[in-house]
């Protein structure tokens, strides 16, 4: 059985390099189980993408990275789209669903410095460039006196002011470091306690039509039902807050592979352990809690009423959410 698909994609270094990933992996598990999968890869330029000079989180609204990839399949140019799940809203469009959650990636954020300091070791007054204001908050709130500067442009660019002295340290997603090739380039690890990662960091999502059950199917091959019940958590948290760019908002769910799980092994029945935040841009105030359940869409609502109901909706309301 032969098979020709059309994958959507962002066409960043970052966004190429995870899909053209995920397509080896799943051309590869399609051949074991014989069936032989060939890509067409489309590359599509999003908003977000064409905004270089101005914070996101000063544009507002919500799929900055993925309304035009959604349109795509909507208009069926493409068959189905690969995303980073953290640029996927909390709801899909109609007619859309995720066809696949692959296993994912280290998903907590890193620091990178120039001369090898840790977050801690950095001298008052260090310029840490980040484009995040979830990232931004929690770093002012563990170091307020260092500097914060907004820093934008795909990762080797980041890098490359980085070495340029504009910046002493940056902050980013360990797993795009690690999908470029680059993990010798982080400093530290940040743990959850200290920077709750964003909503999905280090997963990705293959989005694709309702309706196309054989490309389902075929989807199969690559979906991770652990990955998939952490995400859900995270995203179910992130609806019911019904965040976006504006206001800084983290999710991490862990589920405890059963033993010597490669990914795929799944009874439904595996507890989620589920940490979020919700925070004031400036880092002034912070709320952060975890919940364990089941259940991964109820634990990540009632984690947000929780957080709601401790504080985050008067966070909420000042940020104009």
């Amino acid at each position: 059985m032969k098979k020709r698909i059309v994958v959507g994609s962002r066409r960043s270094k970052l966004a190429l390099a995870q899909t053209r990933q995920v397509l080896e992996l799943w051309q590869r598990r399609a051949g074991e189980a014989g069936v032989r999968l060939e890509f067409e890869l489309r590359e599509i330029v999003t908003k977000g993408d064409k905004i270089v000079d101005v914070t996101l989180s000063k544009v507002g609204g919500k799929g900055l990275f993925v309304k035009e990839i959604e349109q795509a399949l909507l208009d069926r140019e493409i068959d189905v789209a690969v995303h980073s799940m953290k640029d996927l809203p909390a709801e899909l469009p109609d007619g859309l669903v995720l066809g696949a959650v692959p296993e994912r990636e280290d998903p907590r954020d890193v620091i990178v410095t120039k001369n090898g300091r840790t977050l801690a070791e950095l001298p008052a007054g260090s310029v840490v460039g980040t484009s995040s204001l979830r990232r931004a908050c929690q770093l002012r709130a563990f170091r307020p006196d260092l500097r914060v500067e907004w820093i934008r442009g795909n990762i080797d660019t980041r890098l490359a002011k980085l070495e340029a002295g504009d910046y002493d340290a940056i902050l980013l997603a360990a797993a795009g470091l690690s999908r470029l090739g680059w993990k010798d380039r982080i400093t530290e690890y940040l743990p959850v306690a200290r920077c709750v990662p964003a909503v999905g960091q280090g997963a990705l999502a293959m989005e694709c039509r309702a309706g196309d059950e054989s490309l389902r199917e075929w989807l199969a091959f690559i979906h991770d039902p652990v990955t998939a019940r952490e995400t859900a958590a995270e995203r179910a948290f992130l609806a019911r807050l019904d965040g976006g760019c504006q206001v800084p908002i983290g999710a991490h769910a862990r589920v405890r592979r059963p033993s010597g799980d490669q990914g795929g092994a799944d009874d439904g029945n595996m507890p989620v352990l589920l940490t979020g935040m919700v925070g004031e841009p400036d880092g002034s105030a912070i709320i952060r809690d975890s919940l364990e359940g089941t259940d991964p869409a109820e634990t990540g609502r009632l984690l947000a009423e929780r957080l709601l109901a401790q504080g985050g909706e008067e966070i909420l309301k000042r940020t104009g959410m």
